[in-house]
């Protein structure tokens, strides 16, 4: 009996080990080479990385946005943090995403305790700090104050041929079980706009 509990624990602990090897893990630097099937960038806190390119991983290019672009009814993927003054909910990052991507509100590594919220725009007014959107994830509603000046951008379908050096780039990659990464999606800046996920 006590084998066949080991055993199931160590069943447990394997499955265990292997979905957090599977996390995937947001990636931002700057494109120091790219062959065609290997990017090499030097993300933010320096460190050099190689992250493999399948060939069915979407490759798009970033475009600028204002917020007169974001229209009611957008799905979009805004990045927010606490206003320590007033505790206010502030836009550190604006960007429309797909209809179709889960909606939500949950913790992200833009920066330190930064969240991300997929919502609907169900409303904008201007306000006198900035605009102010209501942004509906299906089980709540938000109020995020969108500062003048608030980093904004949308992705476009671009090339592998994008990918050259000295773009910025941001790459959402899943780490193997041998340490390798291998890329699900990249955006890499285009005409100097620059992702701002």
């Amino acid at each position: 009996m006590k084998i066949l509990v080991m055993a199931g624990l160590a069943g447990i602990i394997s499955l265990l080990s292997a979905a957090a090897c599977a996390q995937n893990t947001n990636l931002r630097g700057t494109v120091t080479a790219f062959d065609g099937k290997v990017i090499s960038v030097k993300v933010l806190d320096g460190r050099d990385l190689k992250v493999e390119l399948p060939d069915n991983a979407p490759v798009n290019i970033t475009k600028p946005l204002k917020l007169s672009d974001l229209k009611m009814g957008q799905t979009v993927g805004v990045t927010t943090i606490k206003r320590p003054a007033d505790g206010a909910t502030v836009a550190i990052d604006v960007r429309p995403i797909s209809a179709t991507a889960n909606q939500g509100l949950t913790p992200y590594d833009l920066q330190p305790g930064s969240t991300m919220t997929n919502a609907v725009i169900e409303g904008s007014v201007q306000g006198a700090s900035g605009h102010e959107l209501t942004l509906n994830y299906k089980t709540g509603t938000v109020k995020v104050l969108v500062p003048e000046g608030t980093p904004m951008s949308q992705s476009a379908p671009g090339e592998r041929s994008d990918i050259k050096t000295g773009e910025t780039i941001y790459i959402a990659a899943r780490p193997e079980s041998d340490g390798r990464l291998t890329a699900i999606r990249v955006q890499v800046s285009k005409d100097g706009v620059k992702p701002t996920q």
